[in-house]
C-alpha cells in the first residue's frame, strides 16, 4: 500500500491533476466535500459568429492596476527666441571647402637717398658722396680735404666737375621703380657713358653710396682695389666727412694710396 506523499508523487508524474478514489484508501487524507458533488452535464455552446474587426477601444485599466502617480520635477528645455534687432545682420559668408591661401605682399622697400658728384683729376675719375646734397664750394672743408688728397696722390688739385650731381630718387612722385636695383643701374649706366667718352686709369669711389651703387660693395671694401665690369680698376675710400670725423682713417687711406699711386703716375709720364 502507498502512503499519501508517494501516491501524490505518482499522480504528478502521470500529469493527473484531480482524481477521486472509488474506495477509501488507507493512510489517505480525508476527501473534501466539494469534490464529491455531482458534476453538471456540459452543454454544447454555439460557435461565435466571425465579425469584422473593429478598432478596439483602449482598455481602461482597473483601479487596482492603476498606480498612484508620483510627482516628478521635469526640467523644461530653455528655448532662445530670436528677437528682432534694429540693424540687419549681414548675410553669412558661404563656407568654402578650401580657402585660398592669403597672398602676403612683400613690404615695399623705400628708395635710397643720396647725392653723388663726378669729377676728373688727370687720368682718374672721382665719384664723391655729397653729404649735404649740394655741389662743392671752394671753401668747404670736405672739398679742401679732397684737394689735399689729390696733391698727395700726384694729381691736379683742381678737379674738373662733370655735369650735375646725381641725386636719388629722381622723382618725388610717379610710378617708376626707384628702389636700390634701379638706383644701381642708373649710377652704373651714368659711369659707363662717361668712361666711353673719355677712359680713365682708376675710378675713385669716395663714400658708401658710391661703393654700393657703382661697385655693389660695402664698407668692408674701404681702402681696397675693386674690379668693376665695364669700369676697370676702382679704389674704395671712406666718405670725406668720415675722414674728417675719424682722423685715423686718413693714415689707412694714405697707406693704400702709396700702393696704387704707380698706376696713374705711370700713365701721366
Amino acid at each position: 500500500m502507498l502512503n499519501e506523499p508517494r501516491r501524490r508523487a505518482y499522480l504528478t508524474a502521470m500529469q493527473v491533476v484531480s482524481w477521486l478514489p472509488r474506495t477509501e484508501l488507507p493512510f489517505a487524507a480525508p476527501s473534501r466535500p466539494e469534490l464529491l458533488a455531482p458534476i453538471a452535464p456540459m452543454m454544447d455552446e454555439p460557435a461565435p459568429a466571425v465579425q469584422a474587426q473593429a478598432p478596439r477601444a483602449p482598455e481602461r485599466e482597473s483601479p487596482a492596476a492603476m498606480a498612484t502617480p508620483v510627482a516628478r520635477t521635469v526640467e523644461r528645455p530653455k528655448i532662445d527666441i530670436p528677437r528682432p534687432s534694429s540693424t540687419p545682420k549681414p548675410a553669412p559668408k558661404p563656407v568654402q571647402e578650401e580657402d585660398a591661401a592669403p597672398v602676403v605682399k612683400a613690404p615695399a622697400t623705400p628708395p635710397p637717398r643720396f647725392a653723388l658728384q663726378l669729377l676728373r683729376a688727370g687720368n682718374c675719375l672721382l665719384l664723391v658722396e655729397l653729404v649735404t646734397g649740394e655741389p662743392f664750394q671752394s671753401r668747404d672743408p670736405s672739398y679742401l680735404l679732397l684737394k689735399d688728397m689729390l696733391r698727395a696722390a700726384g694729381l691736379p688739385d683742381s678737379p674738373q666737375i662733370i655735369g650735375e650731381p646725381v641725386r636719388w630718387p629722381l622723382l618725388v612722385r610717379g610710378q617708376m621703380d626707384q628702389g636700390p636695383d634701379a638706383a644701381r643701374d642708373f649710377v652704373q649706366g651714368f659711369l659707363y657713358a662717361r668712361v666711353e667718352e673719355q677712359p680713365c686709369v682708376c675710378l675713385w669711389l669716395i663714400g658708401l653710396p658710391a661703393l654700393r651703387f657703382a661697385a655693389e660693395a660695402d664698407a668692408e671694401a674701404y681702402n681696397r682695389e675693386l674690379q668693376v665690369d665695364g669700369l676697370g680698376l676702382a679704389w674704395a675710400l671712406p666718405g670725406l666727412e668720415l675722414l674728417m670725423d675719424e682722423p685715423q682713417r686718413k693714415a689707412e687711406a694714405w697707406r693704400a694710396m702709396r700702393q696704387l699711386m704707380g698706376r696713374w703716375k705711370t700713365e701721366n709720364e
